[in-house]
C-alpha cells in the first residue's frame, strides 16, 4: 500500500512541478537560523496538502536539506520525517479536523525520558500560495483564491493553478525535542503546548505575508473626512476663505484622492513577474543584507516603517521587490506629486504609493488630511515607506535629511497605536545608476528635468547591464524606547492639544540623525565604488590592473580586520574576481601593453565616478586621515594622529553622517593603526609612524589612500581662508565667496566633482563649525573668525596639497 501511495504521489508530482515556482526563505538557514544540518532533522508543516508537500520537497532539495518524505533514523528505528497540525476542508464543510500529531509527540517525549541524549531538530515550515490581504467585499473568485488555513483539495486545485508562481516556503528557528522534554508538566501537556505555540505561529505567519484588511475607497474617505483634526481643518478652511461647508469638504475630497493609495495585490503580482524578467536583464544579482531583522519586526507584530536613502527613481521598485521576496507585505510608499503623471501615477498608486506634495506650507486643510491619512496607515497595520532626505542625491552623498515625515511619524506614535512602531533605515547601494548623467548637469546649474511618459520609456529603452544591486537593513529603532532614551516624560504629553510640545523638534532633529547615521552604517562595499575610489585618488586618473588589485586587496583586507561596523558589507569574492567583474560592466577604459592592462576613467567620466565614490567614501575617511597625516609628515606620532582625530572628526561625522562617537572614533583609528601596521601599510620606527619603502608594494596603496579626502580637505582650507580673508561676513555671502573660490579651484586644479563647490555641501560643513563653536555667530547671525577658526585652520593646512594653499594664500578681498 505504501508503494502504491508513493507511485502515485510521484505521477501527480510531476505536473505539478511544473505549475509552481518555490521562494525558500531564508535562503541561507544554517547562518540565519541555526539549523544544523548533521543533527536529525524533523518538519512540522500546517496542512497535511499534498501541493504543500510538493512545494516543501523542491524548496528543501535546493537548500540541502533532508527530503522530507524520506524517513529519519534515531535509537536504532526509522520514524516519519514530516508532520502535520491539521487535514484539508472537506469539499462540503469548512471545518478543519486536526492529525494525531499531539499524540506523535506526546509519544516522542516519552522517548526522551528514557533517552534524554536524544536532540531532535523540529522545523517549522509555513507554505503560502498567494498574499491577497482580505478585503470588505471580496469577489467569490477572490474567495476561491483565498489561501486558508486549511483549504480543500478542490479549492487548493484553482490556488496552484492561478498561483503557482507565488509560492513562499518560510521556515523558521528550529525547537529543540531535548529542550521541550525539560519542560514541567506531563508529555502530553509538553505536546500540546507545542502544537498550541506552533499553530499560533503559522497564524503569525500568515498575517506577516498578507497584512492588514484593505479598506474600500469609500470607508477610506469616510473614515478621514469624520476624523477630528480634518472636520477642524474644514471648518477653518470654510471660515478663512469664505466658502461653504460643502466646498471646504469636496476640496477635502480632492486631497483624499490626490493623497491616498489604492493598493492592488494583483498588479503587486504582475510587477513581481515584470520586475523579475528586467533584475535579471540587467542586474548580475540583487546582494540583500540583514533581512532577518524585518522578518523578526513582522513576526513580533511591529508596524515596520521603511526609511531608505535616495539614489534613484529604481529604489522605488528595487526595495519593494525585495521586501516582497522576503516574504513580508509590500509597503505603502509615500512618492512625490512629481511622480503622479499619467500613466505612471495610477500604476504607483495601485501599487501601494500615495503622493505629497513638496511643500506644505499655509494649507491646513491638506496638512490635516495627510497627518489623518498617515496615522490612519500606521493604526490598521500597513508597513509604509518614505524616503528622509525628500529627493534623490544628486552627489552619491546622503542629504541632510527633511524631517516633515519623521516628525508626523513622532506625532502618530504619541496618539497612540496599538503595536510597537519600529524605523528601518535602508542602505541601497548600486554600480550603476541610470540618472547619474543628469544628476552631474544639475550640479552644474542645468534645470531639473520634469517627469513625463516620454522619460520613463527613454529609461526603460537604455536598460542595460547595471552590474549589482545592495538592498542592506540597517538596526532598527524602536519609536517609544527612543522617547524614553531622549525625551523625558513624553508620555504625559497632552494629545488633545494642537500646540506641538517644546520637546518635539529636537527630538525629531535627533531621530532624523540616528536614521542617517544608520543608514550609512549600512553601507555596502561594490567593486565600481572602490574601482572609482582609486582611480579618482591617482595623479593621471590611470592605473595597472596590477596597482588596482593590490590597492583593493590592501583595503579590503584592512575593512575586514577593523569593519567600519557591523552592519556594512564587503564583497565576498577574492580582489581579482570583484576587479574582473567590475571591468566588465564597461564603465571604465581599458588598454593592453607589453606589461599588461591598464585601467582608467573614460574620457568625460571620472565626474560621474565621483558618485559612486562619494556612496563609500565615509567608510575610508578615517583611514585616509591617518594616511595623510604620515605622509604630509613624513613621521609621525600616534598621538599626534589621534588629536587630530578628535580634532577634526565632529565634522566629518556631521558632513558623512558617521555613527562613531568622538571616544569610538579615536579608539577605531587606534585599531586601523594597528591593522595597517599589521599589513604594512605603516612602519613603526620607535615612537613614530611612517610610510613603507617606496619599493614595498603597500606604499602605492597607502599613498592612494591619503588621498581619498582630499577634496574635503580643500573644501575645509577654503571655508576657513574666506573667513580669515573677511574676519566677519553673514552665511550667505561666506557660501557665496566659497563657492567662486572652489570653482575657480577646480578649474585650475582639475577637481574632479562639481559637488566640490556645491553650496549645500559647503553650507553643511558652514553648519559643522557653528554647531562645534569653531567660528563665533554674533546676534545678528554673523560669523565671525576666531582663534578656534584659526587652530583647525593649521590643523587642515599641512592636509592640503601645497599648490593650493599657495595659491589660497595669495588669494585676496
Amino acid at each position: 500500500m505504501m508503494r502504491i501511495r508513493a507511485f502515485f504521489r510521484q505521477v501527480f508530482a510531476f505536473p505539478v512541478r511544473w505549475l509552481i515556482s518555490v521562494k525558500s526563505i531564508p535562503a541561507n538557514i544554517e547562518t540565519e537560523l541555526g539549523v544544523e544540518k548533521s543533527k536529525p532533522i524533523l518538519y512540522l508543516v500546517q496542512t497535511a496538502s499534498f501541493t504543500d508537500q510538493v512545494a516543501l520537497r523542491l524548496s528543501t532539495k535546493s537548500l540541502g536539506l533532508p527530503d522530507p518524505q524520506s524517513s529519519v533514523e534515531f535509537l536504532g528505528a526509522e520514524h516519519k520525517r514530516t508532520y502535520f497540525l491539521n487535514r484539508p476542508q472537506t469539499l462540503f464543510t469548512r471545518k478543519v479536523k486536526k492529525t494525531s500529531i499531539e499524540d506523535t509527540f506526546t509519544q516522542l517525549f516519552h522517548i526522551h525520558r528514557e533517552n534524554p541524549e536524544l536532540d531532535l531538530q523540529v522545523i517549522p515550515v509555513f507554505i503560502s500560495w498567494g498574499r491577497a490581504a482580505g478585503n470588505d467585499k471580496p469577489s467569490g473568485f477572490a474567495q476561491l483564491l483565498a489561501d486558508r488555513a486549511s483549504p480543500s483539495w478542490l479549492r487548493k486545485l484553482f490556488i496552484v493553478l492561478f498561483l503557482g508562481r507565488d509560492n513562499f516556503v518560510s521556515y523558521s528557528k528550529a525547537v529543540s525535542t531535548q529542550q521541550m522534554s525539560q519542560l514541567h508538566g506531563s508529555d502530553k501537556k509538553i505536546a500540546q503546548k507545542l502544537v498550541r505555540v506552533a499553530s499560533t505561529h503559522f497564524q503569525r505567519k500568515r498575517q506577516t505575508l498578507t497584512g492588514p484588511m484593505l479598506l474600500e475607497r469609500v470607508t477610506l474617505r469616510n473614515s478621514l473626512l469624520g476624523s477630528d483634526a480634518v472636520k477642524a481643518a474644514m471648518l477653518e478652511e470654510s471660515r478663512q476663505k469664505s466658502i461653504s461647508a460643502d466646498e471646504a469638504k469636496k476640496r477635502a475630497v480632492g486631497y483624499i484622492n490626490e493623497i491616498a493609495a489604492d493598493y492592488r495585490e494583483g498588479l503587486i503580482r504582475i510587477g513581481d513577474r515584470l520586475l523579475g524578467r528586467i533584475w535579471n536583464k540587467i542586474y548580475n544579482g540583487i546582494n540583500v543584507g540583514h533581512s532577518h531583522r524585518i522578518r523578526e519586526l513582522a513576526q513580533n507584530g511591529h508596524e515596520i516603517i521603511y526609511v531608505p536613502c535616495h539614489r534613484s527613481h529604481m529604489d522605488y521598485l528595487l526595495l519593494t521587490y525585495v521586501i516582497y521576496h522576503e516574504g513580508l507585505v509590500t509597503p505603502h510608499i509615500a512618492a512625490g506629486i512629481n511622480l503622479n503623471f499619467w500613466p505612471i501615477g495610477k500604476v504607483f498608486r495601485r501599487g501601494g504609493a500615495f503622493f505629497l506634495r513638496r511643500s506644505f506650507a499655509g494649507n491646513k486643510l491638506y496638512t490635516a488630511v495627510f497627518r489623518e491619512y498617515l496615522e490612519l496607515l500606521f493604526n490598521k497595520g500597513y508597513s509604509v515607506k518614505y524616503y528622509p532626505e525628500g529627493g534623490r542625491s544628486r552627489t552619491g552623498r546622503l542629504l541632510p535629511p527633511k524631517t516633515g515625515m519623521l516628525a508626523m511619524t513622532l506625532q502618530a506614535a504619541l496618539k497612540g497605536i496599538n503595536r510597537p512602531v519600529s524605523i528601518v533605515p535602508v542602505y541601497l547601494g548600486y554600480e550603476h545608476v541610470m540618472e547619474v548623467k543628469s544628476y552631474q548637469k544639475e550640479l552644474k546649474g542645468k534645470g531639473k528635468k520634469k517627469e513625463s511618459p516620454a522619460q520613463v520609456f527613454s529609461a526603460i529603452r537604455k536598460l542595460k547591464n547595471y552590474g549589482h544591486g545592495f538592498v542592506n537593513f540597517g538596526e532598527p529603532l524602536q519609536i517609544n524606547q527612543f522617547l524614553d532614551e531622549h525625551v523625558e516624560n513624553w508620555r504625559d504629553t497632552d494629545t488633545n492639544d494642537d500646540k506641538k510640545p517644546s520637546w518635539l523638534t529636537p527630538a525629531v532633529n535627533q531621530l532624523a540623525d540616528t536614521v542617517m547615521t544608520r543608514i550609512n552604517r549600512a553601507a555596502a562595499l561594490n567593486g565600481t565604488a572602490l574601482v572609482s575610489l582609486c582611480l579618482l585618488s591617482s595623479k593621471t586618473q590611470i592605473m595597472s590592473e596590477t596597482e588596482l588589485v593590490n590597492a583593493l586587496d590592501d583595503y579590503l583586507s584592512l575593512l575586514r580586520e577593523a569593519p567600519y561596523s557591523e552592519d556594512s558589507t564587503i564583497p565576498d569574492e577574492d580582489t581579482q574576481t570583484l576587479v574582473n567583474t567590475t571591468l566588465a560592466l564597461k564603465r571604465f577604459e581599458q588598454s593592453v601593453d607589453d606589461y599588461g592592462r591598464m585601467v582608467a576613467t573614460k574620457p568625460d567620466n571620472a565626474v560621474m565616478l565621483t558618485y559612486y565614490r562619494n556612496n563609500i567614501i565615509h567608510l575610508f575617511a578615517l583611514p585616509s586621515l591617518i594616511a595623510a597625516l604620515v605622509f604630509s609628515k613624513k613621521k609621525v606620532e600616534k598621538s599626534d594622529i589621534l588629536e587630530t582625530v578628535q580634532r577634526l572628526y565632529p565634522l566629518l561625522k556631521k558632513e558623512s553622517f558617521m555613527h562613531f562617537s568622538v571616544d569610538e572614533a579615536i579608539a577605531y583609528t587606534e585599531k586601523l593603526i594597528s591593522s595597517m601596521k599589521s599589513k604594512g601599510m605603516l612602519l613603526q620606527a620607535g615612537k613614530m609612524l611612517t610610510t613603507p619603502e617606496p619599493k614595498q608594494k603597500q606604499f602605492y596603496s597607502v599613498w592612494l589612500l591619503s588621498r581619498v579626502m582630499q577634496e574635503t580637505w580643500q573644501r575645509y582650507a577654503v571655508v576657513l581662508r574666506v573667513l580669515e580673508m573677511h574676519k566677519s561676513l553673514g552665511r550667505s555671502q561666506l557660501e557665496k565667496q566659497s563657492t567662486i573660490i572652489a570653482e575657480r579651484l577646480s578649474s585650475l586644479y582639475g577637481m574632479s566633482s562639481p559637488e566640490f563647490y556645491d553650496k549645500n555641501v559647503l553650507g553643511t560643513f558652514v553648519n559643522a563649525l557653528r554647531e562645534n563653536k569653531l567660528l563665533t555667530t554674533l546676534d545678528d547671525g554673523t560669523l565671525e573668525f576666531s582663534e578656534d577658526s584659526m587652530a583647525l585652520k593649521e590643523v587642515i593646512t599641512p592636509l592640503v596639497w601645497p599648490e593650493i594653499v599657495q595659491h589660497l594664500e595669495k588669494i585676496e578681498k
